[in-house]
């Protein structure tokens, strides 16, 4: 089955507009990497300051893929330090899951 790995982002108030615009900017990074199914962004909503970045892959072995190549890319990893614009996020943790069950809606 499917892998989740779920980014916990700290993003204080006055940066939120900021992390939303720059996910909405890069759309379509993460969609044609071998392996992907699912993307979300999750912005919090009972007052603390933690966006969820959820994505699914197909294995463990395609996500380390995109890590080491189009991940870079698209985190800022190409180019000098002083190029890239300050982080909206003051803190990250990954989380790792392995899918063991899941269900969907049933057709009608």
């Amino acid at each position: 089955m499917s892998i989740v790995k779920i980014n916990v982002l700290t993003v204080p108030e006055e940066q939120r507009e900021t992390l939303e615009q720059r996910f909405a900017a890069r759309a379509g990074a993460v969609e044609g990497s071998d392996g992907f199914e699912w993307f979300e962004l999750l912005r919090p909503v009972e007052g603390i300051d933690t966006y969820l970045v959820y994505t699914r892959w197909r294995s463990e072995e395609d996500f380390q893929r995109w890590m080491e190549g189009r991940a870079q890319a698209a985190h800022g990893g190409e180019g000098a330090q002083g190029d890239r614009p300050k982080p909206a996020a003051t803190g990250a943790t990954l989380w790792s899951f392995e899918v063991v069950q899941q269900t969907g809606p049933q057709q009608a």
